[in-house]
């Protein structure tokens, strides 16, 4: 049995008589009186056994964005429910009104609406719903806790979507939309026009030259139908968190902005989460939405704390794409786990593939080494320095060995990595 507030206040008055007749019968009636009260208001009150549950909740939902789950409430039994109704969400769901006070006739159901506005990604369980049956005086009341098993996923926020207009602009520049040829190894043939100073003499069409008698050379565009693999980090370093958001997050938004900018350019997108296994795994395909697998299946990954076992990335590159393909791996440039996990096998997937290296850049490594007043911000400056020498040495060695790198900070590193491929697949490279 439940104590309300009413109850407690009528067994504060029901304590007076004791005191100003301790040894009285009135007393003793008055508290006889309480507990008939109370015992009544007890068997009055509608069981919550009678009760069924049923939870009804949207598939998924956009972190940031507002839903709504809704508790179905049967009363089977044959008196009145006047219950307070709790929904058992977990804190990071964000529920605006889980405990609601709810009236349901005998034999009737009524929907409990509750709001939702998710505050980190993933799946969201709820387990059961709390029911607390009052008496028609309220002053006693019954609980029961009920099953009412349901899972909301929540799905990455995907803010990197605003840069993507301006980067399809690019890419239709490129594509040959507008006043732009793009001339080059490696790309498709796209038209015959007058050989101007400047020109690569390799471009130049000697068959189409002696029917014109004029040189003439061909103009390119990008080609279209390659294949992109991107491999997400999903190891310990993916955990570490850099101005609001883990790397593991950041990764994910600009995993998605370029797996959409690659799809809409005519090329195929593979996605893979690794550190010692694959965590999760979009193939391309033409039928599909891939926004929408992408999103469902980054939604449950998280950091595991355990190192990345590089040396089984080729492999599952290779099992993805056999031909020349554009490799990106987001990971980190921390100098222990790059120099003796990532350089050793950098050079299996230079020899066969164009490979991009991404990671994100603490900005507040280049605050603390410029903060210099007192000694104890000299040392953290000098600390700075170091990282960031060591970060520009591992940087260094993976050009070396032929890769591109893009080391940008969290909001940054999106919009440059589709930058970088926009320029890749401008050059012919790709």
């Amino acid at each position: 049995m439940a104590l309300t507030g009413r109850f407690i206040l009528l067994a504060l008055a029901g304590a007076i008589p004791l005191l100003l007749f301790p040894s009285g019968t009135t007393a003793l009636w008055w508290l006889l009186l309480l507990a008939a009260v109370l015992g009544a208001d007890l068997l009055l009150a509608a069981s919550p056994r009678r009760v069924l549950i049923r939870r009804s909740l949207p598939a998924s939902v956009r972190l940031g964005e507002d839903c709504t789950a809704r508790i179905e409430l049967t009363n089977t039994g044959r008196r009145a429910l006047r219950a307070r109704v709790r929904d058992g969400w977990q804190p990071s769901a964000g529920a605006a009104d889980p405990v609601q006070q709810l009236c349901v006739p005998a034999g009737e159901r009524r929907i409990m609406p509750v709001r939702l506005r998710p505050q980190r990604r993933g799946d969201l369980l709820a387990h059961h719903v709390a029911v607390r049956s009052f008496g028609p005086l309220g002053m006693a009341a019954r609980q029961r806790t009920l099953a009412a098993p349901g899972v909301l996923r929540v799905l990455p926020a995907f803010h990197a979507k605003r840069h993507l207009p301006s980067k399809l602009r690019k890419l239709r520049e490129l594509d040959g939309k507008a006043a732009v040829q793009i001339r080059g190894a490696g790309t498709e043939f796209d038209s015959l026009r007058d050989y101007v100073r400047g020109d690569d003499v390799r471009s130049i069409d000697w068959r189409a030259t002696a029917r014109r008698q004029t040189v003439v050379v061909r103009t390119w565009r990008p080609e279209r139908d390659r294949r992109v693999v991107i491999v997400l980090d999903t190891s310990r370093t993916s955990a570490a968190r850099i101005e609001d958001e883990p790397r593991l997050d950041t990764g994910i938004e600009a995993a998605l902005l370029l797996a959409v900018l690659a799809e809409h350019g005519g090329d195929r997108v593979d996605f893979l989460a690794f550190d010692r296994r694959v965590r999760a795994r979009v193939k391309s395909s033409d039928k599909s939405n891939m926004l929408n697998q992408l999103v469902t299946a980054m939604a449950p990954l998280d950091s595991e704390l355990i190192e990345t076992d590089w040396s089984q990335v080729p492999a599952q590159v290779r099992a993805v794409a056999s031909h020349r393909s554009l490799v990106v791996l987001l990971t980190a440039l921390d100098s222990g786990a790059a120099e003796e996990g990532l350089l050793p096998v950098l050079a299996q997937l230079t020899a066969k593939h164009m490979v991009v290296v991404a990671s994100v850049r603490d900005p507040y490594l280049d605050e603390l080494r410029q903060m210099r007043g007192t000694a104890t911000e000299t040392f953290r400056a000098a600390a700075a320095e170091r990282a960031l020498l060591e970060r520009s040495a591992v940087t260094a060695a993976i050009r070396q060995l032929g890769a591109e790198v893009v080391d940008a900070t969290p909001h940054e590193l999106p919009p440059a990595l589709a930058d970088k491929y926009i320029q890749l697949k401008a050059a012919g490279r790709l």
